[in-house]
Protein backbone atom coordinates (compact mmCIF):
# COMPACT_ATOMS: atom_id res chain seq x y z
CA UNK A 1 0.00 0.00 0.00
CA UNK A 2 1.67 3.19 -1.13
CA UNK A 3 2.19 5.90 1.48
CA UNK A 4 1.70 3.47 4.37
CA UNK A 5 4.17 4.14 7.21
CA UNK A 6 5.20 0.48 7.04
CA UNK A 7 6.44 1.00 3.48
CA UNK A 8 9.36 2.99 4.91
CA UNK A 9 12.59 1.02 5.28
CA UNK A 10 13.79 -0.10 8.68
CA UNK A 11 17.20 1.22 9.64
CA UNK A 12 19.19 -0.32 12.49
CA UNK A 13 21.81 1.74 14.30
CA UNK A 14 24.51 -0.13 16.16
CA UNK A 15 26.59 1.47 18.91
CA UNK A 16 29.37 -0.66 20.40
CA UNK A 17 31.75 0.41 23.13
CA UNK A 18 34.57 -1.35 24.92
CA UNK A 19 35.15 -0.37 28.51
CA UNK A 20 38.51 0.24 30.07
CA UNK A 21 39.80 -2.77 31.98
CA UNK A 22 37.53 -3.65 34.88
CA UNK A 23 34.96 -0.97 33.94
CA UNK A 24 32.40 -3.12 32.07
CA UNK A 25 29.75 -2.81 34.80
CA UNK A 26 30.30 0.95 34.97
CA UNK A 27 29.98 1.33 31.20
CA UNK A 28 26.74 -0.66 31.19
CA UNK A 29 25.39 1.46 34.05
CA UNK A 30 26.29 4.60 32.07
CA UNK A 31 24.72 3.32 28.81
CA UNK A 32 21.47 1.95 30.28
CA UNK A 33 19.71 5.28 31.06
CA UNK A 34 20.96 6.82 27.82
CA UNK A 35 19.55 3.94 25.77
CA UNK A 36 16.24 4.22 27.66
CA UNK A 37 16.16 7.98 27.03
CA UNK A 38 16.12 7.39 23.26
CA UNK A 39 12.57 6.10 23.72
CA UNK A 40 11.39 9.35 25.26
CA UNK A 41 12.74 11.64 22.57
CA UNK A 42 10.79 13.51 19.92
CA UNK A 43 11.44 10.65 17.53
CA UNK A 44 11.44 7.26 19.27
CA UNK A 45 12.89 4.08 17.78
CA UNK A 46 10.68 1.09 17.00
CA UNK A 47 12.83 -0.96 19.35
CA UNK A 48 15.91 -0.51 21.52
CA UNK A 49 18.02 -3.40 22.76
CA UNK A 50 21.04 -3.28 25.04
CA UNK A 51 23.60 -6.12 25.14
CA UNK A 52 26.61 -6.99 27.23
CA UNK A 53 29.51 -9.20 26.12
CA UNK A 54 31.86 -10.17 28.93
CA UNK A 55 34.02 -8.84 30.16
CA UNK A 56 33.92 -5.32 28.81
CA UNK A 57 31.72 -4.66 25.76
CA UNK A 58 28.35 -2.92 25.63
CA UNK A 59 26.21 -2.88 22.51
CA UNK A 60 23.06 -0.86 21.80
CA UNK A 61 20.87 -1.57 18.77
CA UNK A 62 18.00 0.69 17.78
CA UNK A 63 15.52 0.09 14.98
CA UNK A 64 13.91 3.02 13.16
CA UNK A 65 11.49 3.56 10.29
CA UNK A 66 13.77 5.89 8.37
CA UNK A 67 15.76 6.34 5.20
CA UNK A 68 19.44 5.36 5.28
CA UNK A 69 20.80 8.90 5.61
CA UNK A 70 18.24 10.08 8.19
CA UNK A 71 19.50 12.07 11.15
CA UNK A 72 18.65 10.00 14.23
CA UNK A 73 19.59 10.26 17.90
CA UNK A 74 22.36 7.93 19.05
CA UNK A 75 24.22 7.24 22.25
CA UNK A 76 27.17 9.59 22.69
CA UNK A 77 30.77 8.69 23.40
CA UNK A 78 31.11 7.56 27.01
CA UNK A 79 33.36 9.47 29.40
CA UNK A 80 37.06 8.84 28.77
CA UNK A 81 37.53 7.11 32.13
CA UNK A 82 35.04 4.39 31.07
CA UNK A 83 36.34 3.88 27.52
CA UNK A 84 38.91 1.44 26.28
CA UNK A 85 38.70 2.93 22.77
CA UNK A 86 36.45 5.07 20.59
CA UNK A 87 32.88 3.85 20.07
CA UNK A 88 32.17 1.89 16.90
CA UNK A 89 28.98 2.87 15.04
CA UNK A 90 27.31 1.23 12.07
CA UNK A 91 24.04 1.61 10.22
CA UNK A 92 22.29 -1.35 8.67
CA UNK A 93 19.30 -1.36 6.31
CA UNK A 94 16.91 -4.26 6.80
CA UNK A 95 16.85 -6.62 3.82
CA UNK A 96 14.73 -9.50 5.03
CA UNK A 97 13.07 -10.59 8.28
CA UNK A 98 12.05 -14.04 9.50
CA UNK A 99 10.20 -14.56 12.73
CA UNK A 100 10.24 -17.71 14.84
CA UNK A 101 7.36 -19.25 12.85
CA UNK A 102 8.80 -18.50 9.40
CA UNK A 103 11.02 -20.70 7.30
CA UNK A 104 13.71 -19.17 5.11
CA UNK A 105 12.94 -19.43 1.42
CA UNK A 106 9.34 -20.50 2.08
Amino acid sequence: MSGDEHDEPVLTLMWEARAGEGRGDDLLAWARPRAAALRSGRTAPLRTELFRAPPDRVLCLTWWRAEEGAELPELPEPPAELSGRAVHRWRFASVEVWDGDSQAGG
